[in-house]
């Protein structure tokens, strides 16, 4: 399937004589030599990503790196000196003039930092204002602000005014007029930077929730790593202007590209962000209801495991048996293990933060097993997994002095393996 958005190659020089700038770039000089010699700011350099249709990209980064300035290039409010961005395969550098501003009003919603609504204008008014410059009816932008207002928590609110509304309520009305207009992307440039924490976390929830009724495509930009982690399918990491790392959030925590990335995630809680997709493993035995005790006994004690889950045919879990219940069993010469079939299990899905399978395995016995949304199983996970996630992977020396020339590294160990459990 064709990517929603496809940034290709992007980069914007700041001044008057963008060339100059181009050229020192290609000899692999720096943002701030550049500016130096000529005067020319490097806002962002040769950027590359896709945004799949219903995706939440976060672009992070420190101050000054550059995330801004790409999400204005994504449509345009500012020019890009060099690259293509294609949306649904069509470039919008190539676009005049008009067609840029239709495509602006039909394909794009924008929520900003600073609410940016009109003191003098209702709420209902400012959520419509998107409907009133394309054109649409009174009657049609009364509907849609109202539908909108509803969908963010704000019905009954429609004739107030921003003054009367505290900043957290102001930002939805923001994002109340981005969804009005029912665009296909929204991009929002640190949307929730300027709320209290406790507003902040109520409209990433907010967010999260209108996402997976609405499937936008996304592109969210922050400094804020814990938000960005939160919110994001995918993470595109900037520094100076420059793409440093793309991935989930959990590729980002567990193979950092480079020094700075790990310094950057550092501090991060782990157990928040981790899932039990991340870290679990196969479950290297495995028996079906129908088997005798001698031949589920038999896999066991070649793989050094005190028990063994028990699937169908078809992959879905029905539990799990003890080894010492199927040798009673072959003394009592049963012919299936179907009555040793514990059920007791507690399954959870691949999305599960690591920070819940904690308890879990702390009060069982048995490995935590990992299902899919049909029931099937598809991994497990024990102890030494959350302890090999949650490890510090500290550089080595090789890979420090790597990364002070300006290469890459990186990379986290494999979970050590772990006998008498599957």
């Amino acid at each position: 399937m064709q990517p929603k958005i496809q940034v290709k190659n992007v980069t914007k020089i700041f001044g008057d004589h963008p060339e100059q700038a181009f050229e020192l770039l290609e000899q692999g000089l720096g943002r701030k030599e550049i500016q130096q010699r000529t005067g020319q700011t490097v806002g962002i350099h040769d950027v590359n990503f896709d945004v799949d249709q219903g995706e939440i990209l976060v672009v992070m980064g420190l101050s000054g790196c550059g995330k801004s300035t790409l999400i204005r290039c994504l449509n345009r409010l500012i020019e890009p000196s060099g690259g293509q961005v294609l949306i649904d395969g069509e470039d919008i550098l190539q676009l005049n003039q008009k067609d840029l501003l239709e495509r602006r009003r039909r394909k794009f919603g924008m929520v900003f930092q600073n609410f940016a609504l009109f003191p003098h204008r209702t709420i209902l008014d400012n959520t419509a204002f998107g409907l009133e410059i394309r054109g649409t009816t009174q009657n049609e932008r009364r509907e849609k602000a109202l539908e909108a207002l509803e969908l963010v928590g704000l019905d009954g609110w429609e004739n107030a005014y921003p003054s009367q509304l505290s900043g957290g309520m102001q930002q939805r009305v923001g994002l109340a007029r981005a969804l009005a207009a029912d665009p296909d992307i929204l991009l929002m440039d640190e949307a929730f930077s300027a709320l209290d924490p406790l507003i902040r976390r109520d409209m990433q929830n907010e967010l999260l929730n209108l996402q997976a009724r609405m499937k936008k495509t996304i592109v969210f930009i922050t400094h804020d790593l814990d938000e960005a982690l939160r919110l994001g399918d995918r993470i595109v990491l900037m520094k100076d202007g420059y793409v440093v790392q793309i991935g989930t959030p959990e590729e980002i925590l567990s193979s950092p590209a480079s020094r700075y990335v790990e310094r950057f995630v550092e501090d991060v809680d782990k157990t928040q962000v981790l899932t039990a997709g991340a870290i679990m493993r196969d479950a290297p035995v495995l028996a079906s209801p129908k088997d005798g005790p001698r031949i589920a006994l038999r896999r066991m004690e070649q793989e050094s495991f005190y028990c063994s889950f028990v699937v169908q045919r078809d992959g879905t879990l029905e539990g799990y048996i003890w080894a010492d219940d199927a040798a009673e069993a072959i003394k009592r010469k049963e012919k299936t293990i179907e009555g040793l079939i514990q059920r007791d299990h507690q399954p959870v899905k691949p999305d599960e933060p690591i920070s819940t399978l904690i308890q879990m395995l702390a009060d069982t016995r048995i490995p935590v097993p990992v299902v899919d949304d049909q029931g099937r199983l598809v991994g497990t996970v024990v102890k030494s997994n959350v302890l090999a996630a949650l490890a510090d992977n500290q550089p080595d020396r090789e890979e420090q002095e790597d990364d002070a020339a300006g290469g890459e590294g990186g990379g986290d160990e494999k979970a050590p393996a772990e006998s008498a459990a599957p």
